[in-house]
């Protein structure tokens, strides 16, 4: 038998196992973070290629002048589900703008012109809104001319 023969003391052991929690809660803190930034990346990835298909699929489709009352325009939708990834909702709008300044024609709660006797002058602000689980996540906007 050796007699210089030693292990370690309790403090030693306590001190180690210290380190490796302390180590291991910040692996797993981090493992979470991306985790968590990973799923709102796929997500926010998700609602961009709906929301530019949607805008696609209006900007091929026949230009329509706003005539009120606002009767819905063909390529306007109220918050339809998509067919393709349960859980993302899609909103389209559709309302004619001034082409010098930009200004909506239209009031977006009633549906009137602003001015009495205006109509459409020939473009549309379209605006595509996508949310995944009743939280929004995306709006997309872009232009419509009639040609």
């Amino acid at each position: 038998m050796i007699k210089n023969e030693r292990g370690f003391s309790i403090v030693e052991v306590l001190v180690a196992l210290a380190l490796l929690g302390i180590i291991a809660v910040a692996f797993l803190g981090a493992m979470a973070t991306a985790s968590k930034a990973l799923f709102i990346a796929d997500e926010r990835a998700t609602a961009e290629s709906l929301a530019r298909s949607q805008m696609e699929y209006v900007k091929s489709c026949e230009y329509e002048p706003y005539v009120p009352p606002p009767p819905p325009l063909s390529y306007t939708k109220g918050g339809d589900e998509s067919a393709t990834h349960p859980g993302y909702f899609i909103w389209i709008d559709a309302f004619p703008i001034h082409p010098d300044t930009g200004a909506l024609l239209i009031d977006p709660d009633t549906g009137e012109f602003l001015i009495e006797g205006d109509t459409d002058k020939g473009i549309q602000m379209i605006t595509v809104a996508v949310s995944h689980h009743g939280e929004p996540v995306l709006t997309l906007e872009d232009y419509k001319v009639d040609r």
